[in-house]
């Protein structure tokens, strides 16, 4: 909707004090205020778009379940006609001229047909509400569906987003599972329509004058239950972010991972306060827009009230100036409390549905913003390896960061070599390594795998010869094989030669299912491992992957001295044929590499090997003997 796009680019204004979340109701008033200035029909004009595209949505979800819900629905309404059409026939003998057996005799023909037709009508709705409910978990898992394999394809920077966050909350949470709610109150609204056009219809029959008066009961309900939706959603549009934080929050007390810290740092207290805080902002919205729905639909029913009573004082008025006959009379009023229950379905139908659009709609938005998040589409296949590797003077800089990430950064890479990165915290060394990796696009500049830029390249080809074992790995609640095997094909052979490789074997061979064991607590026989073991585990897939280019990012940070030494030696053992990059703190370590590249806030202070880094005397050196004077004093003084 382009409304909400315009709304979302207005920049956030700095939240007030105390509120370094970001969550002070400053961060939404800018944001929301064009939206919401917005006129309601500008809005209601978006309407027949949006359930267009929810249609569409569900012809794709089942074309059969789609076709039979909306046939069956607009057949009972033709049978409606019938039902009124017979019930005036059934009045008009009952009230015309002659002896009371004799009219009787000539309604009961007509009291069959309506039988007959509230039958036929009944069994239609019942085969629609199957269809639609068949219907509707299609829609949703379809919406779901299309999400997610957005969401697994955007480009990495996007998750560095947070405008890109709370729009992607707001479609999982609310515009997946209002995709299917678009879906049924569509057909609800069709119901509803269907009955109000069939009691016209009949009314038109009778007497035309009297097709207005129903009509005029709508305008009040359609104004409170339309503004009642605008309010619930611009409260949900102001809490996203709010909320995505409670929940967050929520996760942090609830789950297993953070629950040991938690009591440590006795970080119950601080927590429960801080959810307290976001929760008490959400409710405080929450509240007020209650309170001024309540308002509005108790002005809407009043209206509604009087615009009723002004009816039947006009049926009364025309069948006392003698304009319509009694018959008509009776059946009109059959016919306006049958459309009144319709309007009302017609009402609250469209009140969902208008509300069930706006979240649509941010999803719709999402899928778009997502979409323009993908990389372009590159056909080139990656080599099956390469020679040399090259970043050529690369820079990069995170979505909303201030200063650059890289700064005119050459790194080079040949075939079969272990480069090692070092420096301090932030100096760039990860970013380049997923830069390497494809996971990211520089911002200038071009990496190459010899003379192909990876631009070129398509990215999903081009990580199947790349192993990234990050620093911060994720504990997958699969089994021990599926976490070492990572989505390929199991193979005990190359499984037991990583494990080894790893150091991780006997781990392995301890656990009470081997290579079956479920790696997650919340399961039934499910267990765990610990920081130094999980290390292992993700080590392996990086020996598993037999990938032209292995990057292990600080991959002994939870191991002790001795099994560092030990996997730095396998590291370097097995990178023939592959090339390795090793990012690492402990410079000892890194002595056999064949090239040391120093990082320093985004730039690459040094290069060279061990013995010409030392002999130059630099960064490098500096950080090597503070390194060696530590591990002397321990040999001194030890603990």
């Amino acid at each position: 909707m382009r409304l909400r796009r315009r709304a979302r680019r207005e920049p956030a204004p700095v939240a007030a004090a105390g509120h370094r979340s970001g969550l002070a109701v400053r961060y939404w008033e800018a944001r929301d205020e064009e939206f919401m200035s917005a006129g309601l029909l500008t809005m209601v004009r978006e309407l027949p778009a949006l359930v267009t595209r929810a249609v569409q949505t569900a012809w794709e979800a089942s074309r059969l379940d789609a076709a039979a819900t909306f046939a069956l629905n607009l057949l009972a309404g033709v049978f409606t006609i019938f039902a009124l059409l017979a019930t005036y026939r059934v009045l008009d003998s009952l009230f015309a001229a002659g002896a009371s057996a004799t009219r009787v005799r000539a309604a009961i023909p007509f009291l069959f047909l309506v039988g007959a037709a509230s039958g036929l009508r009944a069994g239609l709705l019942a085969g629609a509400a199957w269809a639609q409910a068949r219907l509707k978990p299609q829609v949703e898992r379809l919406a779901e569906t299309r999400l997610l394999r957005l969401t697994s394809q955007v480009e990495l920077a996007a998750f560095d987003d947070d405008e890109f966050h709370n729009a992607m909350q707001r479609a999982r949470d609310s515009g997946v599972p209002d995709s299917a709610t678009m879906v049924e109150m569509t057909v609800n609204v069709l119901n509803g329509a269907v009955g109000i056009v069939a009691t016209l219809i009949f009314l038109g029959v009778l007497q035309p004058v009297l097709m207005p008066l129903l009509l005029i009961t709508a305008v009040p309900g359609g104004w409170a239950a339309l503004r009642s939706a605008r309010m619930r959603y611009a409260a949900f549009v102001r809490v996203s972010t709010a909320r995505r934080r409670k929940f967050m929050l929520s996760d942090l007390m609830a789950e297993r991972p953070p629950a040991a810290e938690v009591r440590a740092f006795t970080l119950r207290a601080h927590l429960l306060a801080e959810y307290d805080r976001v929760a008490d902002l959400q409710q405080c919205a929450e509240l007020d827009v209650a309170r001024r729905q309540a308002r509005t639909l108790v002005a809407g029913n009043l209206l509604t009230g009087a615009a009723t009573g002004a009816v039947y004082l006009t049926l009364g008025g025309l069948l006392a100036a003698g304009v319509i006959p009694l018959a008509v009379t009776g059946t009109s009023v059959l016919a306006i409390r049958a459309g009144g229950g319709s309007l009302t379905s017609l009402m609250q139908a469209l009140n969902k549905l208008y509300e069930a659009a706006l979240y649509f709609g941010d999803y719709l938005d999402f899928c778009d913003l997502a979409r323009a998040r993908v990389p372009a589409g590159r056909t080139a296949l990656a080599p099956d390896g390469f020679d040399r590797m090259t970043a050529d003077r690369v820079t990069f800089t995170y979505p909303g960061a201030d200063q650059p990430a890289l700064r005119n950064v050459t790194v080079t890479v040949a075939h079969g070599e272990v480069i090692a990165l070092v420096g301090e915290n932030g100096s760039g060394k990860t970013t380049l390594a997923k830069l390497l990796a494809g996971l990211y696009r520089p911002d200038a500049g071009a990496i190459r795998w010899d003379t192909t830029d990876l631009r070129e390249i398509n990215g999903d080809d081009l990580r199947e010869r790349v192993a990234v074992i990050p620093q911060d790995h994720t504990r997958w609640p699969l089994s021990v094989g599926d976490n070492i095997a990572m989505g390929r094909p199991l193979d005990a052979q190359r499984l037991a030669a990583a494990a080894t490789a790893a150091d991780a074997a006997e781990i392995i061979a301890s656990l009470p299912y081997g290579y079956d064991t479920l790696l997650d607590r919340r399961f039934q026989d499910g267990h765990d491992l610990s920081g130094g073991q999980w290390q292992r585990i993700a080590v392996a897939r990086g020996f598993y992957r037999n990938a032209a280019l292995i990057i292990f990012d600080e991959p002994t940070s939870a191991l002790d001295a001795r099994a560092e030494h030990a996997l730095f030696e396998r590291i370097r053992t097995r990178a023939d044929g592959q090339s390795t990059i090793l990012i690492t703190h402990r410079l000892a370590s890194v002595r056999y590499a064949d090239r040391i590249y120093v990082f320093e806030r985004g730039c690459v202070a040094e290069q060279g090997t061990h013995a010409e880094l030392l002999a130059r005397g630099g960064i490098y050196a500096q950080m090597y003997e503070l390194q060696a004077a530590a591990y002397r004093e321990r040999e001194t003084h030890p603990v």
